[in-house]
């Protein structure tokens, strides 16, 4: 079987610097390639996915890892402008947040999250949770929805 080297582009909106480096190294040791962009709050996370603002000329990421928990404009809202967006909708979104709260949960999905997980608070867990949507999105998934130009 030919083994194909996919670069695979991530959108980080997370807030918390700590969480933000602990996911860059996670995924620096990755086996597929990747590039992680990151915006630390929902203001930004909409002007990169419709190119606007200071995001003019970024790429459409092939997955997003999203805290509910951001300044300006909350994930959920996030969340629910890019499923109910048209050229935004097919990009899966993991949910990747502190809240375990049943609320939180049914709320994400209810807006269409394709995952949610509650990170851990231990650094070695948290790396075994990025590692694991890693190898979940771009191992297991071989085809993400394609890219509009």
């Amino acid at each position: 079987m030919k083994e194909t080297l996919k670069h695979v582009d991530i959108l980080l909106i997370e807030d918390n610097p700590g969480d933000v480096e602990l996911a860059r190294e996670a995924l620096n040791s990755s086996k597929i390639r990747n590039t992680l962009n990151v915006v630390n709050d929902g203001v930004q996370a909409m002007d990169y996915l419709n190119n606007t603002g200071d995001y003019i000329n970024v790429k459409r990421p092939d997955l997003i890892l999203l805290d509910l928990n951001l300044p300006r404009i909350d994930g959920r809202e996030v969340l629910k402008r890019i499923k109910s967006s048209n050229h935004l909708q097919t990009i899966p979104v993991v949910i990747l947040t502190t809240s375990s709260a049943e609320a939180d949960i049914l709320k994400s999905y209810s807006l269409h999250a394709n995952c949610y997980i509650t990170k851990p608070l231990d650094f070695h867990q948290f790396m075994k949770v990025v590692k694991s949507i890693e190898n979940f999105w771009m191992s297991i998934v071989v085809v993400l929805p394609p890219k509009e130009d």
